[in-house]
């Protein structure tokens, strides 16, 4: 059987990985305790799954819903981002509803580059911008994420040869998996360089509501000027325990969001269930910023418990003031992969080795704090245990 060359650049998706070596030993009565991937352990609020229930009764939500996704969805969406950010949209031009940040951003590398073309792509990052790059056909140039640079890219060091074949820059602050943070100020001047080398900036914006110690994270689409060259997406599945109803939005840049994304999208799916996009109106619109403030508080202490449970274990780690993960650099003398495997194996903890994120991530691991404190105090137990 032959399949297309494509796949042959892509290696298999690093959680589904995960999840198939979780089942085994699951299966061989393992006592597991899963610091791997960035899922919300608490329920969805039950004011936006009693607004689902009502939705899906209705039949009018029963039919295909509008490809860009339902007016009130879109306009639920634009006033959030009035209230949080003082930005202005227009539902109607500015913002389209996505299956999931993922799917919107795997679509929309789809619509700005092919073969010939470059995608500025964070490393270590989430892999799907690197690996939707390689399926659209075109080369993603790394741009490495150092800890002595705060986790920023130092855009000003891309070679003029290879923005030449620029066509966008992808970007993801509070950063996954690095926890890295940004001011407008860098925001301000990405715009300017997206401007001066004609580019279309993407910011993934899923973790832009998981902040810590007083810090709050602002979106490019605050800075004069974005709109021109630039589109947020804003997932619901991080900030209100959604991850499993797929729905967010792309916002900003119109010509990007309803032609290069609006284009594949019409032509590859016809849009996310209506009732869900109710059910987000819901979550956007009933004291979001009380839910919000509640599970922050929860991560906050979380965090604490993982960073001196690791700091314990031999691990050199500062607490994070954004996303619910700790970026950890393995312990001296130790190889992170070999590290992740071996705490899988005897500890039977799971952390997702820095490798996955790209090379410039393969001397750290990442945890998630996404169990109970109890659990996380259990599992730096073990991690000390089987570090000896």
């Amino acid at each position: 059987m032959r399949f297309a060359e494509r796949i042959a650049q892509v290696p298999p998706y690093l959680f589904a990985e995960l999840n198939k070596k979780k089942a085994a030993l699951t299966a061989q009565g393992a006592d597991l305790i899963d610091l791997g991937v960035g899922d919300p352990d608490r329920p969805t609020p039950i004011h936006v799954i009693e607004a689902l229930a009502r939705a899906a009764q209705d039949p009018a939500t029963h039919r295909y819903p509008p490809y860009e996704g339902i007016l009130e969805f879109r306009s639920a969406m634009a006033r959030y981002y009035q209230r949080r950010f003082g930005v202005n949209l227009d539902p109607e031009r500015e913002v389209m509803t996505v299956i999931g940040s993922k799917e919107g951003l795997a679509h929309l590398l789809w619509g700005l580059v092919g073969p010939g073309d470059v995608a500025l792509v964070p490393e270590p990052a989430y892999p799907v911008y690197r690996t939707h790059t390689l399926l659209a056909g075109a080369e993603p140039y790394p741009l490495p994420l150092a800890a002595d640079n705060g986790f920023l890219p130092d855009l000003e060091a891309v070679p003029a040869a290879v923005l030449d074949r620029a066509r966008v820059l992808l970007l993801n602050y509070p950063n996954n998996p690095t926890t890295g943070v940004v001011d407008l100020g860098f925001f301000e001047h990405v715009v300017d360089f997206a401007h001066r080398h004609g580019l279309v900036v993407c910011h993934d914006a899923a973790y832009v509501e998981l902040t810590f110690d007083g810090y709050r994270a602002p979106s490019i689409l605050q800075v004069t000027g974005a709109r021109e060259v630039a589109v947020e997406f804003y997932s619901l599945s991080k900030p209100f325990n959604m991850t499993g109803w797929r729905l967010g939005a792309a916002l900003g840049n119109q010509d990007v969001v309803f032609r290069a994304l609006g284009i594949i999208k019409t032509n590859t799916d016809s849009g996310q269930f209506a009732a869900v996009q109710l059910a987000g109106v819901a979550a956007l619109e009933h004291d979001p910023a009380d839910f919000i403030t509640g599970m922050n508080q929860v991560y906050a202490a979380r965090r604490q418990v993982l960073v001196e449970g690791l700091r314990q274990a031999g691990f050199d780690v500062k607490a994070p003031l954004g996303t619910f993960y700790v970026w950890a650099p393995a312990p001296p003398g130790e190889d992170a992969a070999g590290l992740a495997a071996r705490l899988l194996e005897q500890a039977h903890v799971i952390a997702v080795p820095g490798a996955a994120y790209g090379k410039a991530g393969r001397d750290y691991l990442r945890f998630a704090c996404t169990v109970e404190e109890d659990r996380l105090r259990e599992a730096t137990q073990r991690i000390r245990a089987a570090l000896g």
